[in-house]
Parts: structure tokens; sequence; C-alpha cells
């Protein structure tokens, strides 16, 4: 393997970091992943998105190995083989959306079969007839966010993260991306410390915290700062590509310009 030898395993966020603005992955950074590819890294997207929005992406890099979605609910030997799948109970999905319809907060929920949300929530017996994964809720009212955000920890049950400063997301208790990332390491026989993580939101912060390396976007959310090991350039500006110069083939370059 070319390189700095050290780290063997790169964990891409997706929305705010893989991503920009415009959700596409940009020239430059397409062509470092696939320079990372070609030197033997593994390189494996790490997301908060199910399987149906995350696989054009992951075909459009060609990436052939493992995948972690839903925050860590789904974890994919390959684009099309399951590894392992927790659901969350059919109660908790109804009591969440029930929170949601109190007060009257934008929700959604992700399925194995995609995404559904407040206007085309399914009826009971289709509702209950589907396998659950993971609840959201959106909304700007900062207060009201934060006062869901306490209630929803205190009570134990869920693992409570964000993707987006408005928004909560809810996966079962101990289920998030960085378990997902050290199953991945398990199938490969990689140790966590090799790995590198990249995002920007709070449901990242596992991953980037139990790394070897946690990095930061120049976008992300100032706590994901806080506790990052570096801080690269923002989605906008190839943040992903200079990671992958920088630390796997050890270009002597600063991460923020």
């Amino acid at each position: 393997m070319n390189g700095t030898g050290h780290y063997q395993l790169l964990a891409l966020d997706m929305d705010g970091t893989l991503l920009n603005e415009d959700k596409q992955v940009t020239l430059e950074t397409r062509k470092w992943i696939r320079r990372a590819v070609e030197a033997g890294f593994q390189v494996i997207v790490s997301t908060g998105r199910g399987r149906q929005s995350a696989l054009p992406y992951v075909e459009e890099l060609g990436l052939k190995g493992p995948m972690v979605l839903v925050n860590g609910s789904e974890v994919w030997k390959s684009p099309n083989e399951l590894l392992v799948r927790e659901l969350m109970p059919l109660d908790e999905i109804r009591e969440l959306r029930r929170l949601a319809l109190e007060r009257d907060i934008w929700y959604w929920a992700y399925t194995t079969g995609g995404v559904l949300n407040r206007e085309d929530w399914p009826d009971g017996e289709e509702e209950s007839r589907l396998d659950w994964l993971k609840f959201g809720f959106y909304t700007e009212d900062a207060r009201a966010l934060a006062e869901l955000r306490s209630m929803l920890e205190a009570d134990g049950r869920f693992e409570v993260t964000n993707s987006h400063p408005c928004n909560l997301e809810l996966n079962p208790k101990n289920v998030n991306k960085s378990r997902g990332v050290a199953k991945v390491c398990h199938l490969l026989g990689i140790p966590m410390s090799q790995v590198i993580a990249l995002g920007d939101s709070i449901n990242d912060l596992d991953m980037i915290r139990d790394a070897g390396l946690g990095i930061a976007m120049g976008n992300a959310q100032e706590e994901v700062k806080r506790q990052a090991d570096a801080v690269t350039a923002d989605n906008e500006h190839d943040g992903v590509a200079l990671v992958i110069r920088r630390y796997l083939f050890g270009e002597e370059m600063e991460l923020l310009p």
C-alpha cells in the first residue's frame, strides 16, 4: 500500500461532508477517492441516509466495499449484501410520531423500504407491516427542539443525535455510526486506530471520537469541531480530498487553507 502506512480505512459522512451543498461529489474529491481506492485503502460511507439514497453515490464513486447506513442501523458487507440490521419497535415509532403531532413539528422516518414523512405517513395497518429504522424531527424553533432533545435523552431508550442544527434523529440505544464502523473494521480485520473518520454533525461525533483520527469539516457544528483531532476545509472546498492527500498520501499541507 502507498501513503503514510498508518491508516487503512476512510469513513465518510455524506451530507455536509462527502457531498457539497448541491448534493454532488466534486471532481476533485472524486479524483482523490479513486486514487485512494486504487492505492489499496478502504473508503466507505457512514451516513444517516438509507440505502436507496446512498447507493447512487456509492456506485458513482465505484465503491464495492461495506457501507454504514441510517446512522448505523444497517451495516452492509457490500452494496448488495446486508451484514446486520437494527430495527426500532413499532410502539416507539408511534410514540415519537405522537410527540411530533402534539407539538406540530415536521417528522420523518426511515423504513427498510425508504423514507416516509408527515405528508405520506401510512395508515395503521400498513404502518404495522413496515420495518422501522430511524425517526426524525425538524423544527427551526430552537427552544422547542432543545426541550424535546432533553426529554428524549432523559428517556434513555434512544440514541439521540442530529444531522443538522434544526433536527433530531432517533435510533435504538447504542446504535450509532461508530459501532457501525467498528463492525466494518471487524469484518475487514482493521483496528479502529487505523480509521480516519470525517463528519460535520452530532451523528458523526461517536465515530470521530473513536477513530484513530477524527476530523471535522470546516462547515461542521461547533461541538464536532471541538472534539475532533483536526478540522479540514468545508464541503464546498474539497475538505475530503485534502484529508486524503495529507493523511493517506503524506503530502505536506495544511488542512485549512
